[in-house]
């Protein structure tokens, strides 16, 4: 069945017009959108699944973009209807960020990350700089005290990687809609326990990353877990592997090595756990250089 026909151009002008929106094909056939001066891309990956990436300022109509246009990768796609959906969000997004009116300022200052680059006024007391390796949020005292005591940091600086969530849930105004979906991700991935003592709620299994992990190294405390592993040199199709019990690491853990079959290696969110009964304890010459004139016990 044919695809659905595209619309060339949708403008959204909640705000004066702004962002644009607009759909087509590039020339290599991909399934392409712009908003604004960013520009999506729907692109093949493994087994059948699609990617979103993304670009920057393609200065040609969407009929004449390429694949090389496109660099970054956002995450998977389900299919046409998943990708519409990331443009309407992205749309909004840019939208309610224009409305917050956020400042550009230039910025020498002194942060954990080296001296800024330049820096973003959220409002009076709440600044993100940027460096040339990082970057975060800095909080005035004032506004520090406002961070639950679970979540806040001496000092003020929030990183940028999953930091930055914390201001986001202490002043959601000035954070778009995407922006406090992915902070209240970040949160509950990260910080369960501030996350469930905040809101008064119970994060149940797989709402919470960290939750998770803690579950499953609970659950397989006394299981060998993999630690390391690479393909077998001297028994083709299977994967040599490291274990150790519940996964831990350090002088003194007992190791032990594992043939697992190729096609059984899957690694997990947590790590692969050893089936003893189906993968055989391998004492044999290794492929780890490490483990090469070495004995399993």
């Amino acid at each position: 069945m044919s695809a659905p026909a595209l619309p060339t151009t949708m403008t959204d002008d909640s705000i004066s017009g702004f962002p644009e929106v607009a759909f087509g094909r590039s020339g290599d056939g991909f399934l392409v959108a712009r908003v604004a001066d960013t520009a999506f891309a729907m692109l093949p990956a493994r087994d059948g699944r699609h990617y979103l990436a993304t670009g920057w300022r393609i200065g040609r109509p969407i009929a004449e973009w390429k694949l090389s246009d496109f660099y970054g990768h956002s995450g998977e796609l389900a299919d046409e209807s998943a990708f519409r959906a990331k443009i309407a969000e992205n749309a909004e997004h840019q939208r309610e960020r224009r409305a917050l009116a956020r400042r550009e300022i230039g910025s020498t200052a002194h942060t954990p990350w080296g001296t800024s680059q330049g820096a973003t006024v959220y409002t009076e007391g709440v600044v993100c700089y940027s460096t040339a390796g990082h970057g975060g949020f800095h909080l005035s005292a004032e506004r520090n005290r406002s961070v639950h005591p679970m979540l806040r940091a001496r000092g003020g600086w929030y990183e940028e990687d999953e930091g930055w969530a914390i201001v986001a849930i202490t002043f959601p105004q000035l954070f778009t809609s995407y922006e406090r979906r992915c902070a209240a991700r970040t949160i509950k991935d990260s910080w369960p326990d501030a996350w469930e003592a905040i809101f008064g709620t119970v994060l149940q299994p797989g709402e919470s990353r960290e939750k998770d992990r803690r579950a499953f190294e609970q659950e397989h405390a006394h299981d060998w877990i993999v630690v390391s592993a690479i393909t077998s040199d001297q028994h083709p199709g299977f994967v040599e592997v490291v274990a150790t019990p519940g996964g831990r690491r350090g002088a003194g853990t007992e190791e032990r090595r594992f043939l697992v079959p190729s096609d059984e290696y899957r690694i997990g969110r947590f790590g692969l756990v050893v089936d003893e009964t189906r993968h055989a304890v391998y004492s044999g010459p290794s492929s780890f250089i490490a483990w090469q004139g070495r004995t399993s016990p």
